[in-house]
């Protein structure tokens, strides 16, 4: 029975994707900062492990725990919706330290392992904001838009060891804590300049139709991790479909 290690298992997309990887009998270790057994049903292939991905003491713990793993899933993530000139250079940093540097300190921890047994899948979910410019996510898309670039140029790196690297972009979804992460962030991010441009931008999410679902992100997930032969990168949603395919970029591939 192969294993799954997930970050970010409190709620949204690592939550549906330990609970997709259950489901289908593989040995799941779900990790978060706080833990809550109540989250999950009981099940003899599953362990909760706490595990915040900013610091190193934290990570090396949960390795030690988790032992050998087959697939690791990079989901931590924090959001945040901000001009940029209401944003401090703390907050920023805060952004890039779980997004960005918690995702390359997971990933460098497993890589021994993987190395070691020549085999080993990394799928790292991002977004699909880094294929579509939109305002007040800058520092936001770039922490995602720096995991994207980081894991093209690690997979050709960790080929010839056999480690095989995807990524899982989704698009927007109103299940997810995103709102709420970002609240976090929001005391004054948004100077008087651009009050006005922000109450247009925030009229137009209310209509922005297709959105992502829990299970398309899981799917995704599930196919980056069992199928060798699946694309490099996989748009999980339908709006993210839609936004990639306007992309150009072939290395995506549209969910079957």
């Amino acid at each position: 029975m192969q294993t799954v290690l997930i970050t970010g298992c409190s709620s949204g997309f690592g939550l549906d994707t330990a609970r997709y990887f259950l489901q289908r009998g593989w040995n799941v270790i779900a990790t978060m900062r706080n833990l809550d057994a109540s989250l999950l049903p009981a099940a003899p292939n599953l362990r909760l492990l706490a595990l915040d991905v900013t610091d190193a003491a934290s990570i090396a713990r949960a390795i030690d725990a988790a032992g050998p793993i087959d697939v690791l899933v990079n989901n931590a993530g924090i959001g945040m919706l901000a001009a940029l000139e209401g944003t401090t250079m703390d907050i920023a940093r805060d952004v890039f330290a779980t997004n960005t540097m918690g995702m390359i300190a997971m990933t460098q921890a497993v890589l021994p392992q993987f190395r070691e047994r020549r085999a080993g899948v990394v799928v790292n979910v991002t977004s699909t904001v880094t294929v579509r410019p939109l305002p007040f996510l800058s520092v936001y898309t770039a922490s995602k838009a720096a995991v994207n670039a980081f894991t093209e140029a690690l997979a050709v790196e960790l080929a010839s060891f056999g480690i095989r690297l995807s990524l899982v972009l989704p698009g927007r979804s109103p299940t997810t804590r995103f709102g709420a992460n970002a609240s976090e962030r929001m005391q004054g991010a948004f100077p008087d300049a651009y009050v006005a441009f922000k109450e247009q931008v925030f009229a137009g999410m209310g209509d922005a139709g297709e959105v992502t679902h829990g299970d398309d992100v899981a799917e995704a997930v599930w196919r980056a991790a069992t199928d060798p032969s699946s694309p490099f990168k996989i748009a999980a949603g339908a709006d993210a479909v839609a936004w990639a395919a306007e992309s150009g970029d072939d290395r995506f591939v549209v969910p079957r």
